[in-house]
C-alpha cells in the first residue's frame, strides 16, 4: 500500500479486525522489544525519514484540491475569471502529478528498505539456522523452518509498505483534513463529530460479522481440500480400497460440502450487508451536510464551494480514519511475524566451532579415532545411548559396529563428525578432541555415507561439486570412477549435466548410494564413515556399492555400521554394542569361536539369508 490518501466506498473494508489470538499468545510466550525492531532499520534511517517526508508532503499537498474547487465554484466560473479559472485548474492537474511522483518516490525507497532488511533477516536466519545441531531439526516440524524462514520473513514487507506507511499516510491525511474541514466551516466540523463515530462503529460491526463467517469459510474449505488430497491421491485411493473406507469418505465428503453451501450464502449475504453498510453511511453522512447546509440556523452563510470542498474532504475523511482504529491489529500482527523469526535468531547452537580452535592440516591428519569413556543422553532419553565406551581405531584400519537396533551403533558413529557431542567423555582424532577443531576442518577429515542418499535437484556434476566447488573434471570422474558410477553417468543423455530430479529420482537406490560415494571421496577424507549404506538394498546391487565401499576405505579409517555381517567379515575389529554398551570387540574369527553375542548375532543372520535363499 502506497502512502498517499485515499477515501471513498472501498475504504474499512478491512476494518473491524481484532488482534490474531495466536499472535497475541506468540508475542506472550516470546516478547519483542521495538528497540530490537528498529536496529534492523537502523541503516536505513536517512531513507526511511525522506519517505515520511514524501508521506507527509503528498498528504498535505493533496489537501489543496478542495480549497482550488472552492475557487472554482466560487470566484471563477460566476465572475468568468479565465486566468483564474486557468490557475486553478492547472494548480489542480499539478496536485496529482506533484502526489503521483511523490507516491512513486515514497512505494520505490519503501520497498527498496523492506526487501533489504527481509535478506538481511532471511540470511541471518538461514545461516543460523545451517549452525544447529541436527537434533533440533528432528524436533522441529517439517514445515515450520521452511514457514519462518519464506512465508514469515516475506510477510514482513508489510511492515514497511503497509503497517509503518500506512499509519503515517493515515495520522497525516486525518489531521490534515480535520484542519482544513475546521478551515472551510466549523459548524459542519462538529456535525460531522456528531454524526462520523456512530458510522465508523456501525461499519467496523458488520465487517467484524463478515470476517468471523468467512474465517468459519475457509476453514471448512480447507477440510475439504484436505479430504480431496486424502481420498483421492494414489495412496489414499488404495488405502479407501482395501479397506472398504470409500463410502464413508464420500459422506463425510458430503456433509462438508453440504455445510460450505450454507457458509457461502452467509457470506456473501455479510458481504452484501457491508457494502449496503458502506453505501449507507457515504450517501448518508453527506445528505445530513447538505441537510445542514441548507438550513438558515446552520448554514452560517455558507456558499456552494465551500460546502462541495467540504464534502470532498469529509469522504475522502473515512478511510484513513478506519487504518488508524486497525493500526494496533497490524502492530500486533507484525510484531508477531518478529517475534516468530527472533524465537529462531535467538536458539542457542549446541555444536559450534571452539573460541579458540586447534589448528588441523588436512594433509598430515593420519585418522587415528579414539573414543575414551564416550557416554551421550539424548535431551529426552529415558536412558542413556552411550554409556563408558572405549575403543581406539588405529589409522588406516577398519572399525565395524554391530548390534541390534537401538543398540546405539549410530549414535556412536554420529559423535566423530560432532552430528552430537559426547554427554561424557570425548572423542578424538589424531589425539586431538574433535569439539577443539574448526566444524569445516573436522568436516574435511570426517566424511559420511549414510543409509539415506540425499541428491540436490541439479546435473550431476553440481552434486559432486557440493562437496567440493573448486574440484576440476578430471577429479571428478577419478571420484566417479573409483565409486563405480562414472559408466553409468556417461550413459545418460547430457552426462555429467543431466539433472538428476528432486531426490535424485532419476537413479536406483544403488546408483544413488555410489553417487554419494563419489561425493564424499572428492573431498578425499582421512576418515570414513559408512552408517548403513547398504542395508537398503537388494543382494546385487548390495554386491555392486560394497564394491565402491571397498575401494572408497582404502587407505582411510573406516568406520562401518553394520546391518548385515557380510559385509563387515574382513574388518580389522569389530565391536558389538548392547544396550549403549561394548559387550565384544574383536576379530570376525575371534568372536565367533567366542560363542557370544556376535556369534548369535551371526548365527540369525546365517539363518536368514538361507531362509531368503
Amino acid at each position: 500500500m502506497s502512502g498517499g490518501r485515499g477515501g471513498g466506498p472501498g475504504g474499512g473494508g478491512n476494518s473491524g479486525r481484532r488482534p490474531d489470538p495466536a499472535d497475541r499468545a506468540q508475542l506472550e510466550r516470546s516478547p519483542v522489544r521495538w528497540s530490537r525492531v528498529a536496529a534492523l532499520f537502523r541503516p536505513y534511517r536517512w531513507q526511511l525519514a525522506v519517505v515520511m517526508a514524501l508521506i507527509v508532503a503528498s498528504s498535505t499537498v493533496a489537501l489543496a484540491t478542495p480549497f482550488l474547487i472552492r475557487l472554482v465554484i466560487d470566484e471563477a466560473i460566476p465572475e468568468q475569471d479565465v486566468p483564474l479559472l486557468l490557475w486553478a485548474v492547472a494548480g489542480m492537474l499539478a496536485v496529482t502529478v506533484i502526489t503521483a511522483i511523490f507516491g512513486v518516490g515514497q512505494t520505490w525507497l519503501s520497498t527498496t528498505v523492506g526487501q533489504r532488511v527481509m535478506h538481511g533477516l532471511r540470511t541471518a536466519v538461514f545461516t543460523h539456522l545451517q549452525r544447529q545441531s541436527l537434533g533440533f531439526f528432528t524436533r522441529t516440524k517439517g514445515g515450520e523452518v521452511q514457514s519462518r524462514l519464506m512465508n514469515d520473513i516475506g510477510s514482513m514487507q508489510s511492515v514497511v509498505t503497509s503497517t509503518a506507511t500506512s499509519f503515517a499516510s493515515s495520522a497525516t491525511t486525518v489531521i490534515g483534513t480535520a484542519v482544513a474541514m475546521a478551515v472551510l466551516s466549523w459548524r459542519l466540523s462538529l456535525l460531522s463529530l456528531v454524526v462520523l463515530p456512530p458510522a465508523v462503529w456501525l461499519t467496523r460491526r458488520v465487517a467484524r460479522m463478515r470476517r468471523a463467517i468467512t474465517a468459519q469459510r475457509q476453514r471448512h474449505l480447507a477440510d475439504l481440500h484436505s479430504q480431496v488430497e486424502e481420498g483421492l491421491s494414489v495412496s489414499g485411493v488404495l488405502l479407501g480400497k482395501t479397506l472398504g473406507a470409500g463410502p464413508a469418505q464420500s459422506r463425510r465428503f458430503a456433509g462438508t460440502s453440504e455445510y460450505l453451501v450454507d457458509l457461502e450464502v452467509r457470506s456473501q449475504l455479510a458481504g452484501r450487508w457491508r457494502m449496503a453498510t458502506m453505501s449507507i453511511v457515504f450517501a448518508g453522512i453527506p445528505a445530513l451536510i447538505y441537510l445542514a447546509a441548507g438550513l438558515p440556523a446552520t448554514s452560517g452563510g455558507m456558499t456552494i464551494g465551500t460546502l462541495v470542498a467540504f464534502t470532498t474532504l469529509q469522504g475522502a475523511l473515512f478511510r484513513p480514519l478506519m487504518q488508524l482504529l486497525d493500526i494496533g491489529v497490524s502492530l500486533t500482527a507484525s510484531m508477531a511475524l518478529f517475534s516468530r523469526v527472533f524465537e529462531y535468531l535467538d536458539l542457542p547452537v549446541d555444536i559450534d566451532d571452539p573460541a579458540d580452535p586447534v589448528p588441523v592440516d588436512g594433509a598430515s591428519v593420519r585418522g587415528e579415532v579414539r573414543f575414551e569413556h564416550v557416554g551421550f543422553r539424548y535431551p529426552d532419553g529415558i536412558r542413556p545411548a552411550l554409556t563408558g565406551v572405549d575403543v581406539t581405531v588405529p589409522a588406516g584400519s577398519t572399525l565395524a559396529l554391530v548390534g541390534e537396533t537401538g543398540s546405539g551403533k549410530s549414535t556412536l558413529a554420529s559423535l566423530i563428525a560432532r552430528l552430537n557431542d559426547p554427554t561424557t567423555g570425548r572423542v578424538l582424532v589424531d589425539g586431538v578432541d574433535v569439539r577443539d577443531m574448526r566444524l569445516a576442518d573436522l568436516a574435511r577429515v570426517v566424511g559420511v555415507v549414510s543409509q539415506e542418499t540425499y541428491l540436490l535437484h541439479g546435473t550431476v556434476r553440481e552434486n559432486l561439486l557440493h562437496a567440493r566447488p573448486d574440484a576440476t573434471d578430471e577429479e571428478i570422474v577419478d571420484a566417479a570412477r573409483r565409486a563405480q558410477v562414472h559408466e553409468i553417468i556417461a550413459a545418460l543423455p547430457d552426462g555429467y549435466d543431466t539433472v538428476v530430479g528432486a531426490r535424485g529420482h532419476r537413479f536406483s537406490g544403488g546408483e544413488k548410494q555410489r553417487l554419494a560415494i563419489a561425493r564424499t571421496l572428492l573431498r578425499d577424507p582421512r576418515v570414513l564413515v559408512l552408517d548403513e549404506a547398504t542395508s537398503a538394498l537388494d543382494n546385487e546391487t548390495e554386491r555392486a556399492v560394497q564394491a565402491a565401499l571397498d575401494e572408497a576405505s582404502r587407505g582411510r579409517t573406516t568406520i562401518t555400521i553394520a546391518h548385515r555381517l557380510s559385509t563387515v567379515r574382513h574388518a580389522d575389529c569389530i565391536v558389538v554394542l548392547d544396550a549403549g554398551r561394548i559387550v565384544e570387540q574383536g576379530a570376525h574369527e575371534e568372536l565367533v569361536d567366542r560363542g557370544g553375542r556376535y556369534a548369535r548375532l551371526a548365527g540369525i543372520a546365517q539363518r536368514d539369508a538361507v531362509l531368503a535363499g
